[in-house]
């Protein structure tokens, strides 16, 4: 559930804000990604293949979008998630086929998780099947909201990931 419910997210003089007046600027920002995640999260999840979860799909999507194999502590420090956590993630992907553990060439105790080709081909399939949550976007919000919007998430993005420990 959001901490919004419809009722209360709309008044008539607009969207509600953020955060409290007087609250910082940035924190009603991060407020309002934290909420804009939340409602993406459920709406992504709906659209993602039975059975699959979104923490298997942003396992995918990592690995892919960076063109790596990583370990499962690497994994986990980057998903920001307790090891078992990303042990029990990676043992469901693996049960299912989308990804394998390989020896890494340098240093054979070491496994790496690598994404198969049914993983691939299921992670686009499954951006493929955004389409009609692509088009409700399309709809309702000019291409130019998400063009102006990318660079600058991407920016907040960065920037928070260089603050981990």
């Amino acid at each position: 559930m959001t901490e919004e419910s419809d009722s209360e997210s709309v008044s008539k003089s607009g969207p509600r804000p953020a955060g409290l007046a007087g609250d910082p600027i940035e924190f009603a920002v991060m407020n309002e990604i934290g909420m804009i995640n939340q409602l993406a999260g459920n709406l992504f999840q709906s659209h993602l293949p039975k059975g699959m979860t979104v923490a298997q799909f942003s396992v995918l999507n990592h690995l892919l979008r960076l063109e790596v194999e990583e370990t499962i502590s690497e994994l986990a420090r980057a998903m920001q998630v307790a090891q078992p956590t990303m042990s029990s993630t990676v043992r469901r992907l693996e049960d299912k086929g989308l990804v394998e553990l390989v020896h890494d060439p340098d240093d054979r105790r070491i496994r790496r998780v690598a994404v198969t080709e049914t993983g691939a081909k299921l992670r686009n399939d499954a951006v493929a099947a955004l389409g009609p949550m692509a088009e409700m976007f399309r709809q309702n919000m000019p291409s130019s909201i998400w063009h102006e919007l990318l660079p600058q998430l991407n920016r907040i993005r960065v920037f928070l990931d260089k603050q981990r420990g």
